[in-house]
């Protein structure tokens, strides 16, 4: 956290986007923790939030703090485990929306620059032709305005902090970004998971979830 001071949105309740006996998938909201964090007052997370409703939700994943979107638990070890493997072996797909600085001239391309952690800096990642590990992003224009872009992002690998990275480094960082751009450009980091699409652990069938696009 950098010394920052955690401030989570306000418990509203949970966005349930679907539940059945498998899987529990809701709608993260911006500015709070997948997980609980490492020292006093990071405890409240969604994973919490989750657990006092659904006791037996299991996480199988996590979103950076303040990215919003869908987000998938299990409800059994088997789903977790059945979940877990298609994250593992990128056997799912994911998009994500974004609002970045400037215009992208382009209408579509990709970004593939390696990406490490920048040890001295944590908890920030940087891009190393070196030593990184490959990192591949698509995506495509939405919409542009006279000063910024609408994106729809396709990770085909799952880094720490890719996406966010990535647009920096092609000179379009995500608004609001506090890490990689400017905060103040922004309410809050425009970024978010839009749809999410796996096997379901019992019997296979492919099923995208969608989170409504809140900017």
């Amino acid at each position: 956290m950098n010394g920052e001071v955690y401030r989570p949105p306000a418990d509203t309740g949970l966005s349930v986007i679907h539940k059945d006996d498998d899987l529990l998938v809701v709608d993260k909201p911006s500015g709070l923790l997948s997980v609980p964090g490492k020292g006093a007052g990071l405890a409240d997370c969604l994973e919490a939030r989750v657990r006092k409703v659904h006791p037996d939700a299991l996480t199988v994943h996590r979103l950076d703090r303040d990215t919003s979107g869908v987000f998938i638990m299990a409800m059994n070890a088997v789903a977790q485990r059945h979940l877990g493997l298609q994250f593992e072996r990128r056997h799912l797909s994911k998009t994500y929306r974004a609002i970045v600085s400037g215009q992208v001239q382009a209408d579509d391309g990709e970004i593939d620059l390696p990406l490490i952690a920048d040890w001295p800096n944590r908890p920030l990642q940087k891009v190393c032709h070196e030593t990184g590990k490959p990192a591949l992003t698509r995506w495509r224009v939405l919409s542009r305005t006279a000063t910024s872009s609408h994106l729809e992002l396709a990770p085909h690998t799952g880094r720490s902090h890719q996406l966010r990275v990535h647009l920096k480094e092609i000179g379009h960082p995500i608004l609001g970004d506090p890490l990689y751009g400017d905060a103040a450009a922004a309410s809050r980091l425009m970024l978010h998971a839009h749809t999410l699409t796996v096997r379901h652990p019992t019997g296979g069938a492919v099923e995208t979830f969608c989170a409504q696009v809140p900017f």
